[in-house]
């Protein structure tokens, strides 16, 4: 009888991968660049490469075969080109709403917030609710402004038209500590709610990080 272990990223995001790879080749690159806000530097006879910021790095995605590195030129983990690759495909043009909603106000995201809550809000309040100096070095580290909310709330431009937020509540003798990763209002005319998800986990993971926690 064979044997079934867990199945690697490539093995369960490959096929979305190498769809997102046949919509970006059939798009027109300059479209894509212009709706997105990021660079698109054409390289002859129909190829080129765009310029992505993603939170603290840089990434290159290449035209049109959708192959991407960072400023090291190392290809990141498979979420991340995903991410890159479905920002390219589904960036709207629109501006951003200039308001902040909650993970479970986006398309679908009632179905997912179980998840979400213990995948970022739990690990930052965990990680930071008592410690409002490591999230505020860490926040710095990752370019991040600081809003006039909570005991302590920064917005970082996670791609040239998402942001998003952290909200840090200390909590007392009532009320345990609490974090709430919320997301400019406009930020489903950039990505599914999948990719939204993944991205609150991948910006509590660095926050942590940074943090040393």
């Amino acid at each position: 009888m064979a044997e079934y272990g867990p199945r690697s990223p490539e093995e369960c995001y490959g096929p979305a991968l190498e769809k997102a790879r046949a919509e970006i080749s059939s798009r027109d690159p300059f479209v894509m660049a212009s709706w997105a806000g990021v660079r698109y530097e054409p390289a002859g006879e129909g190829s080129g490469y765009f310029e992505i910021p993603f939170l603290n790095e840089r990434y290159r995605v290449s035209f049109p075969d959708a192959s991407i590195r960072d400023s090291r030129g190392v290809e990141p983990p498979i979420p991340t080109r995903l991410i890159l690759l479905h920002y390219l495909i589904l960036a709207s043009g629109a501006p951003m709403a200039d308001r902040w909603i909650a993970f479970r106000e986006l398309p679908g995201g009632m179905g997912y917030d179980a998840a979400f809550q213990q995948r970022a809000n739990r690990r930052l309040a965990g990680a930071f609710g008592r410690r409002l100096d490591a999230f505020e070095k860490a926040a710095r580290a990752l370019s991040g402004i600081r809003l006039d909310v909570g005991d302590a709330a920064f917005a970082f431009d996670v791609l040239p038209r998402l942001r998003m937020a952290v909200v840090l509540y200390q909590g007392d003798e009532e009320f345990q500590p609490s974090a709430n990763v919320i997301y400019d209002g406009a930020a489903d005319r950039y990505l599914p709610t999948e990719d939204l998800a993944v991205l609150g986990d991948i910006l509590a993971s660095m926050l942590i990080k940074l943090a040393g926690s």
